[in-house]
């Protein structure tokens, strides 16, 4: 059998193959970053219509919302091996905000709250371990970690160069300004 370098058919040698057209990237870095976040096509939407009417560079913004969702804090503090282990903490209400039962895993925290394991929840087979773990971990330079009585605290707002590679945000912010 011999493999041609076109498309079968009539008109398989007139077309060539495209690359992805702008949006189409853009898209796909939305998707990306979406699908990290764990975030709804809704969700993200409405992060990008609350930034749009404040000031500043709309990349940041984008990113301090996606940042300080309290699943995602939570992921950053080092409780959990992922954004859906985390989501799944805080909505089984095992984390305590400023000594209240927070178990909205979209719920935004600001500078000064206090995030902690609750009491009673530190037993669990889920948080065993974890004295172990955070022992060699690291948190970002926004969030405050004492790693003995397994709490944070939010210091500051986290930055484009805190959160990595997840995504291009500024495509993303290009596929909804259109």
């Amino acid at each position: 059998m011999i493999r041609k370098p076109y498309i079968p058919g009539l008109h398989g040698k007139s077309r060539r193959r495209k690359g992805i057209s702008e949006y189409g990237q853009q898209l796909i870095e939305k998707q990306k970053v979406r699908y990290v976040y764990g975030v709804s096509e809704r969700q993200f939407k409405n992060y990008f219509k609350e930034i749009v009417g404040q000031k500043g560079n709309k990349e940041e913004l984008l990113v301090n919302k996606l940042e300080s969702r309290l699943d995602n804090v939570v992921f950053r503090l080092g409780w959990a091996r992922s954004r859906a282990l985390a989501r799944q903490i805080v909505g089984h209400g095992h984390i305590l905000v400023n000594q209240r039962k927070v178990d909205i895993p979209s719920y935004s925290v600001k500078k000064g709250d206090v995030i902690q394991i609750k009491e009673k929840d530190k037993k669990l087979a889920l948080f065993e371990d974890l004295k172990l773990t955070l022992k060699k971990y690291e948190a970002p330079s926004w969030l405050s970690l004492d790693k003995q009585k397994l709490t944070g605290k939010i210091i500051g707002q986290p930055k484009i160069a805190d959160i990595g590679k997840v995504g291009e945000i500024g495509m993303i912010i290009e596929y909804y300004s259109r």
